[in-house]
């Protein structure tokens, strides 16, 4: 099949990284390079809303320092979304939309940077533009913090989020040394259904600085056990440091936390408080004091501990989304292959989308520890390559420097 030539339109889904404008970076500079292939670089401001809308930035429009900058600036540069796509067969309205739009611009590829649910959304289009016969190469870009794509060894943007987790942890151990009585202290870490960014934690104890107790989703959370392993620690310690995930649930999988029954666009809950609960439970019944720590949207935030290693991927990521979409590769998400842990060294692959799409990789029974409340070996392992390096910030004036590609 000849390859196609027309513009190539980028979007950014879901919650952001660190890096994820990192792999925008890798997209627009191989897109350059594509050039017999591709005219032009199309940007959509808030994900596939701005296809909806027509809500574009023009890539060649925009200053290289600016483009340069993405490679140090958090967040989504260019605007997210969390919007689900309906089935075609039963309704075809916004699939309309996106075709004029496609068909006006002369979009031949098409790439979307996301997680789970913005896997989905690549798929949907990608069978109705296959239903249609309307030639466009749609290719998935990986982010997410949480880790929890499958079929890939790990996602650009965990691995800087899991040195900020890492680090932070490390400085909350030590602020905790100062007095000879001290609190329990309970740290809670992103992680709906996977434990991968709570597992992090445990980096911190390598140094002697680290949770007491680990807590992950994988593991149903009892509360009586909860409070003996606490004033086990205490009455050793005179303190105790708990890293725990939003999504920890009991044997039932009801959620710990105090959630707000909200859902989102795709079904799912929105979490948080389960710190919060959990200190009050051991002011309350254990009489000791406590105290709540939420790290928030701090942890995908974080540029100033960004990892090189993740750096280097989410950009390596974009460039060979565009290569594949280039050489007629359809349907697919970008997947990274470990071949080696000592030298660390992977692989770039392509996966089909839909198996991609709404599944989330959950942590091996083999990391988490006997008692269910820390890791192992294995873990440390796996996560140590890929916190490393670092990629200083940008400043001036003693302030980082960020892209303001959108505004």
């Amino acid at each position: 099949m000849a390859k196609l030539k027309g513009n190539l339109l980028y979007g950014q889904s879901g919650g952001p990284t660190s890096v994820i404008n990192a792999s925008a970076y890798g997209v627009i500079q191989e897109a350059k390079k594509q050039n017999k292939y591709i005219d032009e670089v199309i940007v959509m401001k808030h994900g596939i809303k701005g296809a909806l809308n027509e809500d574009f930035i023009f890539i060649k429009e925009k200053k290289e320092a600016e483009i340069e900058l993405l490679k140090h600036s958090p967040g989504s540069a260019f605007g997210s979304v969390r919007y689900k796509l309906p089935d075609f067969k039963e309704d075809d309205t916004n699939y309309l939309r996106l075709l004029y739009i496609f068909k006006k611009y002369n979009i031949r590829y098409f790439l979307y940077n996301g997680g789970n649910d913005s896997m989905d959304t690549c798929s949907k289009i990608a069978d109705y533009f296959k239903h249609i016969d309307y030639d466009c190469q749609i290719i998935g870009v990986p982010k997410t913090i949480d880790n929890d794509l499958p079929f890939t060894d790990h996602t650009p943007g965990y691995g800087s989020a899991a040195k900020f987790i890492a680090n932070t942890m490390m400085e909350i151990s030590y602020d905790m040394l100062a007095y000879p009585n001290g609190k329990v202290t309970i740290v809670e870490i992103m992680g709906r259904h996977a434990g991968w960014l709570t597992a992090a934690s445990a980096i911190a104890c390598e140094s002697g600085f680290g949770p007491d107790l680990i807590y992950l989703p994988e593991v149903p959370f009892s509360i009586e056990k909860f409070k003996k392993e606490v004033i086990e620690i205490y009455e050793k310690k005179k303190q105790c440091l708990v890293a725990v995930s939003e999504g920890i649930h009991n044997e039932e999988g009801i959620f710990i936390s105090s959630s707000s029954g909200l859902r989102d666009a795709f079904g799912h809950f929105q979490l948080g408080g389960v710190a919060s609960k959990l200190a009050t439970t051991v002011s309350a019944d254990l009489g000791i004091p406590s105290r709540s720590v939420e790290f928030g949207s701090t942890q995908r935030a974080a540029s100033h501990l960004q990892s090189l290693t993740d750096v280097n991927e989410a950009i390596e990521v974009g460039i060979e989304a565009v290569k594949a979409a280039v050489n007629g590769e359809n349907n697919l998400m970008v997947i990274m292959n470990r071949v080696s842990d000592d030298p660390y060294t992977i692989e770039y692959k392509l996966h089909d989308l839909l198996s991609c799409a709404n599944t989330e990789k959950k942590m091996p029974k083999s990391m988490i520890n006997s008692k269910g409340n820390g890791i192992t070996k294995e873990f440390l392992n796996y996560v140590y390559p890929l916190i490393q390096g670092e990629n200083t910030p940008q400043y001036k004036n003693g302030i980082q420097q960020f892209s303001k590609m959108r505004f």
